[in-house]
C-alpha cells in the first residue's frame, strides 16, 4: 500500500483544515516546496497536493506552487483542485502533475470528464469520490449530491477510471479514525485502485486500511500533529 503524504495550499501557505471548512485553517508551513523536500528526504515518493483556493475559486489558482514542486524535487505529484476546464487541466499538466484528480467536475461536467479520460487514459486522471453519509461532495465540499459514492465510482469504472481518491468529509482533520467499512465495500465491489482520505490518526489505522484492500492512502495532519512517526509510515511503503 502507497502512503502519499498531502499538502493543501491556502494563498501559497501549506495548511490543513477540519472536514473540509475553511474557516479552521492551521498553517503548518509557509514553504510548501520545503515541505514537500523534507518529505523526498524522508523517502516518499508521492505527494497529493491541493489548491484550496483553486476549489474554492472553481480554476486553478496555486500552479506556481506544483511547478515548483515538481521541478525542485522527483516527487511524483497528485494535482486536484480547481480543475475545471480544459484549461486548468493543461496548467496543471504542463507544470507537472504526475496525476490530476478530477472531483467536482466528474458530478457538474461528465462529457469534460469523460473526454478528459478518453484522452489521457485512467493511468493519469483520477476520479475524486469525496462524500459526506455515502453521498458524494462538490465544490469544496460546500455542496451535496444525490449521488451515492459507491454507485458513482461503479459507474465511472465501467467508462475506464482506474483510480480513485476518496474522501469521508466527515472524518477529513478530526484524527478520529477512518471509514474502513466504506473503503472495504469499494474494494469489494469494484477493481478500482482505491486512494483512501480522511481520518488517519495512527499506525492502526493504516493497517485497517491495508487489510481492506487499499492501494494507497492519503496521510495529512497525522503527520504534521505527530501523531505517526517517519519509520511506521515508511514500513508499509
Amino acid at each position: 500500500m502507497r502512503v502519499i503524504p498531502a499538502i493543501d495550499v491556502i494563498e501559497g501557505k501549506c495548511v490543513r483544515l477540519t472536514k473540509g471548512n475553511y474557516n479552521t485553517q492551521k498553517v503548518y508551513s509557509v514553504n510548501p516546496l520545503e515541505q514537500a523536500k523534507s518529505f523526498e528526504a524522508d523517502g516518499f515518493e508521492y505527494l497529493h497536493l491541493v489548491d484550496l483556493d483553486g476549489a474554492k475559486s472553481n480554476h486553478i489558482v496555486n500552479h506556481d506552487v506544483l511547478e515548483k514542486i515538481c521541478t525542485q524535487t522527483r516527487l511524483k505529484v497528485d494535482f486536484g483542485g480547481g480543475l475545471k476546464s480544459d484549461e486548468d487541466l493543461r496548467i496543471a499538466l504542463e507544470s507537472g502533475a504526475n496525476q490530476v484528480t478530477a472531483g467536482s467536475i466528474s458530478v457538474s461536467k461528465p462529457e469534460l470528464f469523460l473526454d478528459w479520460l478518453r484522452t489521457y487514459g485512467g493511468q493519469k486522471i483520477i476520479l475524486g469520490a469525496d462524500h459526506l453519509n455515502g453521498v458524494v461532495a462538490t465544490s469544496a465540499w460546500m455542496h451535496t449530491s444525490d449521488l451515492d459514492v459507491i454507485d458513482f465510482i461503479k459507474q465511472y469504472e465501467a467508462k475506464g477510471v482506474y483510480y480513485t481518491v476518496c474522501t469521508d468529509v466527515s472524518k477529513d482533520g478530526m484524527l478520529g479514525g477512518v471509514s474502513t467499512e466504506v473503503y472495504a465495500q469499494i474494494t469489494q465491489q469494484t477493481n478500482v485502485k482505491l486512494i483512501a482520505s480522511g481520518g488517519v490518526s495512527s499506525l492502526r489505522d493504516l493497517l485497517l486500511l491495508k487489510e481492506v484492500g487499499c492501494e494507497g492512502v492519503i496521510v495529512g495532519k497525522a503527520i504534521y500533529e505527530g501523531r505517526i512517526s517517519m519509520s511506521e509510515l515508511q514500513s508499509l511503503c
